[in-house]
């Protein structure tokens, strides 16, 4: 059976692998994560998932290896990570009383196969008030996080509803990658 690897330093990536109750191992791909934001979304975030994929199965050829990444997106504009606690609270006004997208690419990679997929999600938030926006910045959960806040933690309360895949929008669309991994043996 091939080791499983997941092409990331994502603790949350690792925790929903974990869900799907087959052993792995990380291996982060230190790769340039810049998307071209002229060019489609979703095949962006897909070539993304592609290449952190394929630059850890050059180092690990005969395993199994998984790509994803998340962008949040709103009004056309790509919401990364915040770059300090102004960038994060500049982009929580942003989403405050609206609804954006959270796309998500996934790869799954071998010498035998190659699996891609996107999903697109629709989470809507409620007004945040100055002062919620300040104290979930302060908690230190928006720091890392694509548009700046995690929908797994504090900002669960912001939250008015989703449209799509919850795991996705955390960043692994769980159901997918078990589903795809069922028939290990293709890979």
């Amino acid at each position: 059976m091939k080791e499983l690897i997941l092409a990331s330093r994502s603790p949350r990536r690792r925790e929903l692998l974990q869900k799907c109750g087959i052993p792995f191992t990380a291996d982060a791909a230190d790769l340039d994560e810049t998307i071209n934001p002229d060019n489609p979304l979703q095949e962006e975030i897909q070539a993304l998932s592609f290449r952190k994929a394929e630059a850890v199965l050059k180092r690990h050829p005969d395993a199994i290896v998984i790509g994803s990444d998340t962008i949040v997106t709103i009004h056309g504009e790509v919401l990364g990570k915040p770059h300090d606690h102004e960038d994060a609270k500049r982009m929580l006004r942003e989403l405050s009383g609206t609804t954006h997208e959270v796309i998500t690419g996934l790869c799954i990679l071998s010498d035998r196969r190659n699996y891609q997929t996107v999903t697109v999600n629709q989470v809507s938030f409620f007004p945040l008030s100055e002062e919620e926006i300040s104290s979930y910045v302060e908690s230190g959960e928006a720091d890392d996080k694509a548009g700046a806040y995690g929908i797994q933690g504090l900002a669960a309360r912001y939250v008015k509803s989703i449209e799509g895949d919850f795991y996705s929008i955390m960043g692994l669309p769980v159901s997918l990658v078990y589903e795809e991994l069922k028939n290990r043996n293709s890979y």
